[in-house]
């Protein structure tokens, strides 16, 4: 931990009691997965997917009906993690540079580790690979994850859902079984063997998001039944995560731990592909109700009355609050949140009424994000969606007159009849919103990402992906925004297999280049970098001086910087 952000969260936890709760505590699961639908999901009206498990929570239990969560998979994370938009994190989009959490954020983990309890994290973290931006260093104890976005995602490949690549506490390792199967595997161990304290497990599955991988016992029966390949694997893999969940829980009866778990089941955005989504317009990237309303089931049998449904807007900002509320932890007083505590409808409080609020969500491929594009704000009855179809246009330029439309949820859930020139009022009122939003959000750091530290013992060697971690401008790379601890020698490595004959590696730094021809065998520079921020970059090239060609979505443009 740097010395700035262990002074920083001492202050924090200063406002945090520490002293023991006891058992009356209640425990923490999350089970969050990735690109599943409010429609994948037999509860809700979907007769073709087979979730009985989850199906029986969610009826058993209490469901937020209206819950939303960012319509890409990073932003979401961090919002969940922080209780705060996640433009104020440093996180804008998903990969090329766009998924690293500042490091001085505060997390849900550090909070209630801070007050006593084990925080375990397996499957997808997705807001910085590197030190000071992993799960580790960000409040977890207990850390089984895969780098990137998804597993065969860059920097990790090859790699497959069967016997992945992945990392604990920091080694890699080469588990067996399927993804799915082993992250439940590894977080009941971590349950059982913390059973007798407090403790916090988030499970965030990388299923089911492409590459879409299951056993064909579990594809066959719906390809049976007439659907398409793609929609057979995603309900597959989603039926194994309806048996896994269905696992854990007949683990915590077994373990008599049930009764004061608080256990949640959400999934991070809208279906990537086009299915059943219970007649709610968009999906994946888009603001519209597919893109980002999500299903929430939460059940703590010790405290609170299932077999319910709310309707109040809520939001996965909401988390953190809620979670510290429950937990009996104070938040730290300056502590700045977006999210607000839902304790007062899950208990069922009839005294405490709940605001018209509006939620606010913005998401694109660019590392700059600007005013409109792909955006949307609703409250509890009016939604506005902005510039829809904008996702991926980095050549976005914000005009006078947008494109702006306005939807009565209360009536039309489908967001069929845009109403912006009939209900005037609501519309200015809705824009007007947004608008202070987002000039709130640039204020705040001015939208810059996390920095990679290089030069920290805590991580020697240092791997930079490209494609993940690398800050992109169209099909341009600008290098790997970075801070440099410490003035020294440095070895810089290309990880490419196959190297040509005659390459030349460069790199700059500070403004200065340096370049070396690489001999047969040869991959790496000694290089001297001064203490300092900035953009480190670092390439191949062939003896003209034109950069050797690199496929985006794979290793070959990635590198390692050692410390010597």
């Amino acid at each position: 931990m740097n010395l700035l952000r262990f002074c920083r969260l001492a202050l924090l936890l200063a406002f945090v009691p520490l002293v023991s709760f006891g058992a009356e505590r209640p425990n923490v699961i999350l089970v969050m997965t990735d690109d599943q639908g409010i429609g994948d999901l037999g509860i809700h009206g979907n007769d073709k997917i087979k979730t009985p498990n989850l199906d029986k929570f969610g009826r058993e239990g209490i469901e937020l009906t209206r819950f939303y969560v960012s319509p890409v998979c990073a932003p979401t994370r961090a919002e969940l993690m922080t209780g705060r938009n996640y433009y104020r994190t440093g996180v804008i989009h998903t990969s090329r540079g766009g998924a690293k959490m500042h490091t001085e954020e505060t997390t849900v983990a550090e909070l209630l580790g801070g007050a006593g309890y084990r925080t375990g994290l397996f499957g997808k973290w997705h807001l910085g690979d590197n030190y000071p931006m992993r799960p580790q260093d960000q409040g977890f104890q207990e850390v089984l994850m895969h780098k990137s976005g998804g597993i065969t995602q860059p920097p990790d490949q090859p790699n497959a859902y069967q016997d992945p690549i992945l990392w604990h506490n920091g080694e890699r390792i080469h588990a067996k079984g399927y993804c799915t199967d082993v992250f439940f595997g590894a977080a009941m161990k971590f349950i059982e063997e913390n059973q007798k304290r407090s403790f916090f497990t988030y499970i965030a599955l990388n299923a089911p998001h492409t590459p879409l991988e299951v056993s064909d016992e579990y594809v066959k029966p719906y390809k049976a039944m007439g659907l398409d390949d793609t929609t057979a694997k995603v309900y597959g893999m989603v039926q194994n995560i309806d048996e896994n969940f269905g696992r854990l829980v007949a683990h915590l009866d077994k373990l008599k731990l049930r009764e004061n778990t608080i256990l949640i089941f959400m999934t991070d955005n809208g279906p990537q592909q086009s299915r059943y989504t219970m007649n709610l317009r968009g999906r994946k990237s888009q603001t519209y109700e597919g893109g980002n309303r999500v299903p929430f089931f939460i059940q703590w049998p010790a405290k609170w009355k299932g077999m319910r449904q709310i309707d109040r807007l809520a939001a996965n900002i909401d988390i953190l609050p809620t979670l510290l509320d429950v937990c009996g932890v104070k938040r730290p007083k300056d502590l700045k949140l977006d999210g607000m505590s839902l304790l007062p409808l899950l208990a069922g409080s009839k005294t405490d009424p709940w605001p018209d609020r509006m939620l606010f969500f913005q998401v694109h491929r660019s590392l700059t994000p600007k005013l409109y594009q792909n955006f949307s704000v609703v409250n509890q009855r009016w939604k506005m969606v902005g510039s829809p179809g904008t996702f991926g246009r980095e050549d976005f330029i914000a005009s006078a007159q947008p494109e702006l439309e306005l939807y009565d949820l209360s009536a039309d859930g489908a967001e069929a009849k845009d109403l912006a020139k009939e209900k005037v009022v609501e519309f200015q009122r809705l824009r007007t919103a947004y608008e202070k939003w987002f000039e709130e959000m640039r204020a705040e750091r001015g939208f810059k990402q996390g920095d990679i530290h290089i030069g920290n013992k805590a991580e020697n060697p240092v791997h930079l992906c490209y494609y993940q971690d690398a800050s992109w401008v169209g099909n341009v790379t600008k290098g790997w925004q970075v801070v440099i601890e410490q003035s020294g020698k440095y070895k810089i490595s290309s990880v490419r297999d196959s190297i040509p004959a005659g390459a030349v590696l460069a790199v700059i730094w500070q403004g200065k280049t340096t370049r070396r021809d690489l001999k047969s065998n040869e991959s790496s520079l000694v290089v001297e970098l001064k203490k300092g921020a900035g953009q480190l970059e670092a390439w191949l090239e062939d003896r003209s001086g034109q950069r050797l060609k690199i496929n985006g979505n794979s290793i070959e443009g990635d590198v390692t910087v050692e410390s010597l």
